[in-house]
């Protein structure tokens, strides 16, 4: 029986994430996936893989976060 396929990357690529814009009157919820990915301080960037997973908790704030080309 073949493996099953992941949701994660093979080729092991990364995205760079930009916290960008200020949490301070977004709701908690919001709060919560900025800190998970590892963000502290305004226009800080991280690496992360390029999964559906983080792609998605990207997507969940576009008015906080970016995609660094």
């Amino acid at each position: 029986m073949p493996a099953r396929k992941t949701n994660t990357n093979e080729s092991g690529t990364k995205i760079r994430i930009q916290y960008y814009r200020s949490f301070i009157a977004a709701p908690k919820t919001h709060k919560t996936i900025v800190r998970s990915l590892g963000l502290r301080k305004l226009n800080q960037v991280v690496e992360r893989p390029d999964t559906d997973a983080m792609r998605g908790a990207v997507a969940k704030v576009p008015h906080l976060l970016r995609i660094v080309e």
